[in-house]
């Protein structure tokens, strides 16, 4: 699985000048042409992309075509079967009862970043902002892009990597990767402000070399890395723990809804009175963000202890 990641990484790194280049010349020639429909869409999106963007879309290019070369590695391990957390309950339950562990963990994850929200604005971290946004654009800014997101982030590291990872791994060690991975794959942008030379042959190792130099700031890791493994920490936990991804698709949408909803109706205050390590440049990132999230997890544990939204095993 690290190699499949490493791979993927380095034949990114590989044909993204390829790939920029052609989204280039695609560009010109829509422009040119004047196409219409998905061919402008298209033809502006790469005229508006940047060296980062195509680097990305080259990435999940090299997943897709190394993905076979993984799959048949994995037929040749026996599946140890379904492994969870201790205490854990997986099974197939009811969409009722999966809609209702998504409901919960919405609600608790998106309660108790918005209770930061309000602490932090007490304190005069935050304020404010000049224009607030109306209910429409809220709900297309940020409800439905998160909820989307959320989906399909959930289906593709804890519903596949997790579960492929599953297969050669104990759950620690499968949760461990897993969240590497996506806190990893969240921060392809290096530092700066672009990329020189972006049609040089060895642009996209240039481009990778500065991913990697980004993770020798202490800054950076502890106020942001860190909040995005903590994430996909708990997640893995949670799809462990239920079986599901119901629960992990909530706890992700209320979450990201929160953090969305605070920035378009909140500023950062110039010199706050905390320092960077306890909020960094949004609600994302420093260690008050990493209370939050552990709040909400604690809270949706206490519930499935209880076992009112468990999943349950269907008898044969």
């Amino acid at each position: 699985m690290v190699l499949w990641v490493v791979a993927s990484l380095v034949l990114a790194a590989g044909i993204a000048p390829w790939l920029y280049q052609g989204g280039r010349e695609f560009a010109e020639l829509a422009q040119a042409q004047g196409y219409t429909g998905v061919a402008g869409w298209l033809g502006m999106a790469c005229r508006r992309a940047t060296f980062g963007r195509f680097f990305n879309r080259s990435l999940l290019l090299a997943a897709l075509i190394l993905l076979p070369v993984m799959f048949r590695r994995l037929r040749a391990l026996r599946h140890p079967g379904e492994r969870v957390w201790p205490g854990g309950a997986p099974g197939p339950g009811t969409w009722q009862s999966g809609a209702a562990q998504g409901l919960l963990g919405a609600v608790i994850a998106c309660g108790a970043v918005c209770g930061l929200g309000v602490v932090l604005t007490g304190l005069g971290a935050f304020t404010a902002a000049p224009v607030v946004p109306g209910a429409t654009r809220l709900l297309s800014q940020a409800v439905l892009p998160a909820v989307v997101v959320s989906v399909v982030e959930e289906w593709l590291f804890r519903g596949l990597l997790l579960g492929l990872w599953l297969r050669v791994a104990q759950p620690l060690a499968a949760a461990l990767g897993s969240s590497l991975v996506f806190a990893f794959l969240h921060f392809l942008a290096p530092p700066g402000d672009g990329m020189a030379e972006p049609l040089a042959a060895l642009a996209g190792f240039r481009h990778l070399g500065g991913i990697l130099l980004h993770f020798t700031d202490p800054r950076f890791v502890v106020a942001d890395f860190l909040t995005l493994f903590t994430i996909g920490w708990i997640l893995a936990g949670a799809r462990l723990r239920t079986g599901r991804l119901w629960l992990c698709m909530g706890m992700h949408s209320g979450w990201v809804i929160a953090f969305k909803v605070f920035h378009l109706t909140h500023v950062k205050v110039v010199a706050g009175p905390l320092a960077w390590w306890w909020i960094g440049d949004n609600l994302r990132s420093g260690l008050l963000p990493l209370a939050a999230l552990g709040l909400s997890t604690w809270i949706c544990h206490l519930v499935l202890r209880r076992g009112a939204y468990q999943s349950k095993v269907t008898p044969a």
